[in-house]
């Protein structure tokens, strides 16, 4: 069975920066009961307080951000950088750990963005992007999906569960 990297709050954690949660119930309570699931807030990982001022990333460049390039900061204009790539290491660190091929995050947040992110004027305007946590584990392989992409998530699932179960067929004989 394999293991599903899932952002904390999607799971009713209450780790946002407002200290709310988005919790989404359906498949991820029940692959949560059968224990798929390996849980993570990255900017919580990274170090950052709940709540926490909220942040961004500037032009929305989560790839810059990792090359060193870019930096992430809240409207006050704190630098939370290095937080936010502390954060993603971990997370790649856990799927490392647990052998995880898929994660599940939070869509516009500036760590687990997955296709829309803010722009980092904190006027709410989105643009095409990801966010930093998304951006370091799609670099190294692994399959992220947002919220509202589980079909999407379900798909890449059972083709690597089929691929496993014929290595481990294939192995027996």
């Amino acid at each position: 069975m394999q293991k599903i990297l899932v952002s904390a709050c999607l799971l009713g954690e209450k780790v946002r920066y407002d200290g709310g949660d988005c919790r989404q119930g359906g498949l991820l309570k029940q692959w949560q009961r059968e224990g798929r699931i390996i849980m993570l807030c990255p900017e919580v990982a990274g170090g950052l307080p709940i709540p926490r001022p909220a942040a961004e990333i500037i032009d929305g460049d989560a790839d810059a951000v990792l090359r060193g390039e870019n930096r992430v900061q809240t409207e006050n204009g704190s630098d939370v950088t290095d937080a936010f790539v502390e954060g993603a290491e971990k997370a790649l660190a856990l799927c490392i750990r647990h052998g995880i091929k898929v994660a599940i995050l939070k869509e516009g947040s500036p760590s687990c963005g997955v296709n829309r992110v803010n722009d980092g004027s904190f006027n709410k305007q989105k643009v095409d992007g990801m966010g930093v946590t998304t951006s370091l584990l799609q670099r190294h392989g692994i399959a992220v999906f947002s919220e509202q992409q589980l079909p999407l998530a379900i798909r890449k699932l059972n083709g690597l569960e089929s691929a496993s179960s014929m290595i481990v067929a294939k192995a027996k004989k």
